[in-house]
């Protein structure tokens, strides 16, 4: 259906580009029908719900991405879909709106008028860009008020980030196939299922002790969770109707700019959260660009360059 699996391919034209004696190689996620890998939780959350005999599944929506998957997963298994898309995201964005919307979901600008939350906020600014953690509360508050839905969220938790590991589990096999063993992992980390789906199989090897590789998660400077943020529970949205989380956060009522309101950035971060232990958060590290986030890739260098020359530029991928 989605076509796994999905090809390992050599960035040749970015290695020229660097002028990077590196191997660089990505996942090519984007090849699945709503363009990105979260069709590969979005299917098994569809899927399961229809077995328990939900009638309906709502969610929130930054970038597009997470709304458009859960919408083509509830139309392959006859369920109901509404997304509540980050208000900013739902104006910049109407061809993500538009699939949605194809697939038959119902799709709300958030903060809306269909739930107490939004509504609340409304009255305090007509104008609200909207935020991740809002399009959450609104979503949760949805849910519980509605006896035949049920959540689905896209990232961060456990079960999806088990369900990105075909990512990562993928490739493994794949670079085994040419014969090539990555001795660098970047990934880019909003709630972290993208880093995780990717790096978490090659990750444990590193953990057993079977690998000296270094894994490096990208986030954007405008919602620093993982460089700047602290470490502790708090609430995974807005409204605080979430159980108090453990994890990298910059507070649950963090209000990013607008142009990143609308994209995948939260002000919380799962996957590397996980990593609780002091061995796993030891084997990561994490990078806050100036300007933009890496892609999800592999790195293998040839050689090491010297930072202090022009060949350093492997480690400049930020720029």
């Amino acid at each position: 259906m989605i076509g796994r699996p999905t090809p390992l391919v050599r960035a040749r034209r970015l290695e020229r580009f660097l002028r990077t004696p590196a191997q660089i190689y990505f996942k090519a996620e984007y090849l699945s029908p709503t363009g990105s890998h979260k069709p590969n939780t979005a299917l098994a959350q569809a899927y399961y719900n229809k077995q328990e005999g939900t009638q309906r599944i709502v969610t929130e929506n930054g970038a597009g991405q997470w709304g458009s998957a859960l919408a083509m997963s509830s139309a392959i298994f006859g369920l109901k879909s509404r997304v509540y898309m980050v208000r900013v995201s739902y104006d910049q964005k109407p061809g993500r709106r538009t699939m949605m919307e194809t697939y038959g979901a119902e799709v709300k600008a958030s903060p809306s008028k269909e739930t107490k939350y939004g509504q609340s906020l409304l009255a305090e600014n007509p104008d609200h860009p909207g935020t991740l953690g809002v399009a959450i509360s609104e979503a949760l508050e949805d849910t519980v008020t509605h006896d035949d839905t049920r959540y689905c969220l896209g990232s961060v938790l456990n079960h999806v980030l088990t369900h990105q590991s075909i990512i990562g589990l993928e490739a493994q096999k794949q670079l085994e196939s040419i014969d090539v063993e990555p001795d660098m992992f970047i990934g880019c980390i909003g709630g972290g299922s993208n880093f995780a789906g990717f790096a978490y199989p090659f990750l444990g090897e590193k953990l057993k002790g079977k690998s000296d590789a270094e894994f490096v998660a990208c986030e954007p400077k405008a919602v620093p969770s993982t460089t700047r943020g602290t470490y502790t529970y708090d609430f995974g949205d807005s409204a605080e109707m979430t159980p108090l989380l453990k994890m990298h956060t910059v507070g649950h009522k963090f209000i990013s700019p607008p142009i990143h309101s609308g994209r995948l950035e939260v002000s919380w971060q799962g996957a590397v959260s996980v990593l609780s232990n002091r061995q796993g958060l030891r084997a990561l590290s994490s990078l806050s660009p100036e300007r933009s986030v890496s892609s999800g890739a592999t790195v293998r260098p040839d050689r090491r360059p010297d930072p202090g020359s022009r060949d350093s530029s492997l480690h400049q991928i930020r720029h």
